[in-house]
């Protein structure tokens, strides 16, 4: 193992604890899934997630001029800044076995607002529409809900990290260029239940697989009403296995001796599925953009 670790620590300049858990940390391969904060990125969260391990062992932080870093480390799937909720983690090899956690089904809780249309289609947006909503009643919506069940269609919002010449389309609008949408491409829904209706909000449980996107769910929705709505708040509460209450790790237990355990249950967990297929070696960069979760 000490072939992994940087040569100041080698050499016995560290604390023998540091020099531990830097052996420890640098042999972590495998999946585990943390709790996201809404607020920050998926990208922050990860940088913060590895700094806290780096700073915990001992070892440097990695240069902005390098990409690679003896500390490889990933996500299973973005989830948009004003969303919370499971963000699955690789860790060593385990960034190998992303792509199976970005194909696979995903939960959320998401509660959307009717009579109000933005430009991201959530609250972050800049409200473009505003109609009535007074004549909506539960049942108006309970029935709409079964036209956006199964295999359908579904057109990607323009604030997504999908890309168009190597940006994401969501940089290139804020620059102020005319970005057409995506087409419309095939997605599945599992199941759509509607949890709460409290004018204008309401909440929505959601199973799907990758490359669907629950602001567009709901701006739809919306638009079948003959009015409109947005994502007010978004929790993806299950990720392939790892569920938000029994996996996901707070801040607070971001320590390598958390993680360590939390490694063990949730790769056990994966073998356990009946069902899993053998998870992808190689992750393109098309297809992780193509199952990012907003």
């Amino acid at each position: 193992m000490d072939a992994c670790l940087p040569g100041w620590l080698m050499a016995g300049q560290g604390a023998g604890m540091e020099k531990a858990l830097a052996a420890q940390l640098l042999s972590f391969n495998g999946l585990f899934a943390v709790r996201k904060p809404k607020g920050p990125t998926s990208a922050a969260v990860l940088n913060q997630l590895k700094d806290m391990l780096l700073a915990e062992a001992g070892l440097p932080k990695p240069s902005r001029r390098k990409r690679s870093h003896m500390l490889k480390i990933g996500h299973g799937g973005i989830l948009d800044s004003t969303a919370s909720g499971v963000l699955v983690v690789g860790i060593g090899k385990g960034t190998k076995m992303l792509s199976g956690m970005l194909a696979g089904s995903k939960k959320y809780t998401a509660v959307g607002e009717l009579g109000k249309a933005t430009d991201t289609f959530d609250s972050s947006g800049k409200v473009t529409e505003e109609k009535p909503y007074d004549q909506i009643t539960k049942e108006d919506l309970e029935n709409v809900l079964q036209k956006f069940t199964g295999n359908i269609m579904q057109v990607p919002p323009l604030y997504s990290a999908l890309k168009k010449g190597g940006q994401r389309l969501s940089t290139l609008v804020k620059k102020g260029e005319l970005v057409e949408a995506k087409p419309a491409r095939p997605v599945v829904v599992y199941n759509l239940t509607l949890k709460n209706f409290k004018p204008p909000l309401f909440t929505l449980d959601v199973e799907c697989g990758g490359g669907f996107y629950v602001r567009s769910l709901v701006n739809d929705i919306g638009r079948e009403l003959s009015s409109c709505a947005t994502v007010h708040e978004l929790t993806r509460t299950k990720q392939g296995p790892f569920t938000l209450e029994e996996h996901a790790l707070s801040e607070d237990k971001w320590t390598i001796g958390e993680i360590s355990q939390s490694l063990e249950r949730c790769m056990l967990l994966l073998q356990a599925e009946p069902s899993r297929k053998k998870l992808k070696t190689e992750l393109s960069e098309e297809h992780a953009v193509s199952c990012e979760d907003k």
